[in-house]
């Protein structure tokens, strides 16, 4: 039995201001560094044998912090691959979410924030974000499961909604309601091809 950790970056400083970070590669804030800590603490006893993360700092930097506190793993590998960043908000990135919606309308920055298949100007839809992650996760981590070692993913909230999406064969309509709180561990059991959460 193997087991996968799924962590979205502590709070980054735009998430903070509230503007669209999507591929923007922002720091966390002292909260989210935080944040990063207290997982480390609740992670503290998992030993891990690989860490996925995004290629943006924020996800990289979690997966640091959650390390510097962990006393079961020695030094691990760490693959950092593009396809698990955050989904891309195209020309809103940068953009106050409040400012946005004033000016497009509450109700079309909803569409774009939450629906499935309907992309920013210029950016992803989360279909689009899992059409990338999915085959990252099967190819990569899934494999790595199979191996029998434990995983820590720590990635951003529209790639994990679409690996979440996945193991856990949700609808569209259901994934697109999952809040990933930044900073919280979600962790699951892999055996026989089966996932379990257990927390």
């Amino acid at each position: 039995m193997a087991r996968l950790v799924l962590i979205r970056h502590g709070q980054s400083v735009w998430n903070a201001e509230n503007r669209f970070t999507g591929w923007t590669d922002v720091e966390l804030s002292e909260k989210g560094e935080k944040e990063a800590a207290e997982a480390g603490e609740q992670l503290a006893d998992f030993a891990f044998d690989i860490i996925h993360t995004s290629a943006l700092v924020r996800a990289q930097r979690t997966a640091v912090i959650i390390m510097q506190h962990n006393r079961a793993s020695g030094k691990i590998p760490t693959r950092e691959d593009q396809r698990l960043n955050e989904r891309h908000y195209g020309a809103l990135q940068g953009l106050n979410k409040a400012e946005t919606s004033e000016k497009h309308g509450a109700e079309q920055v909803h569409i774009w924030r939450r629906s499935f298949d309907v992309a920013p100007p210029e950016g992803e839809s989360l279909e689009m974000t899992a059409a990338r992650t999915i085959p990252y996760f099967t190819d990569e981590i899934l494999n790595d499961l199979k191996s029998g070692k434990n995983v820590l993913c720590a990635a951003h909230g529209n790639s994990l909604r679409s690996i979440v999406m996945h193991i856990e064969n949700q609808s569209p309509d259901e994934i697109v309601k999952l809040e990933i709180p930044t900073g919280v561990p979600r962790i699951y059991e892999y055996d026989s091809g089966k996932f379990q959460r257990i927390n």
